[in-house]
């Protein structure tokens, strides 16, 4: 994880079930799945110091036009600017059912997800490592 995101507390009662390093715009963010009581979401989690300039909407507007960003679950979208020097967008809101019982469609579909994201990962680190090979010289 960037270095930027190594002081990021996680809340005593939420679980983060997916993280990776993305890029919006200009801005390498934190993306997040994350689980709290029955509740499931996203969040875009931006370095105060890179959104100084930027309004609420600004940031929610570019969130909102990633690919994370999924319209039909709903459009609550939470802002927090915090004083621990991070910018949350918190959305993809979902509401676990209570009687436990299993979607195995979503789950299928979320695997396949994080998989084609650890295959664009290990590709992305494969073509850094053969760029930084051919950037070496031979001694």
């Amino acid at each position: 994880m960037n270095k930027k995101f190594e002081n990021l507390q996680v809340e005593a009662d939420t679980v983060i079930l997916f993280e990776r390093m993305h890029q919006i715009g200009e801005f390498e963010v934190l993306y997040q799945i994350w689980q709290q009581g029955i509740y499931m979401a996203d969040s875009i989690i931006f370095s105060n110091e890179d959104v100084d300039g930027l309004t609420e909407e600004d940031i929610i507007d570019m969130v909102k036009n990633d690919a994370v960003f999924k319209a039909g679950l709903g459009s609550s979208v939470t802002f927090v600017r915090s004083k621990s020097g991070y910018t949350f967008v918190n959305f993809n809101f979902q509401e676990d059912e209570p009687d436990f019982s299993v979607d195995w469609d979503e789950i299928e579909k979320h695997s396949k997800r994080v998989e084609k994201w650890k295959k664009e990962i290990r590709e992305r680190d494969e073509a850094n490592i053969d760029n930084q090979i051919r950037q070496k010289p031979i001694s």
